[in-house]
């Protein structure tokens, strides 16, 4: 489990280095106002190509604070001793799975089940709970 630990601090460490540089970014583009406030060359397609710029750093964002979130969880799962458990149906994730993706909490028919019906309750409940436990 210690390797298991150290990868997901690793990811962890990486997702947030990562958020912090987007935010770092986000903060002074913000200070230096949009594009073709000071620079008469500016253009419609330059405004379009900030604007897209700036959509493209949220949702990377926004996916990098998801990520964060996630191995968060997993961590507090792995202190926990439930790491490696799937929160839907409570049986083992493949051990490659984990490698894949250490933050995952389903197994791959659980998974699947859920990306194409939408979480559970019990899944819901799981990720809100104090304990973890699904029902």
């Amino acid at each position: 489990m210690d390797d298991v630990r150290r990868r997901l601090d690793q990811d962890l460490n990486t997702a947030a280095s990562r958020l912090r540089q987007l935010g770092w970014a986000v903060a002074v583009d913000g200070l230096s106002g949009a594009i073709g406030e000071n620079c008469p060359f500016a253009d419609e397609l330059d405004g379009i190509q900030a604007s897209e710029s700036r959509e493209i750093g949220f949702a990377t964002r926004e996916l990098l604070l998801e990520r964060v979130n996630r191995l968060s969880v997993a961590l507090d799962r792995l202190d926990e001793g439930q790491y490696g458990g799937c929160v839907e149906c409570g049986e083992p994730i493949s051990p490659a799975r984990l490698r894949a993706v250490p933050e995952v909490q389903a197994c791959v028919r659980c998974q699947d089940r859920l990306e194409r019906l939408g979480p559970s309750r019990s899944w819901t409940r799981a990720m809100s709970s104090d304990d973890g436990q699904s029902e």
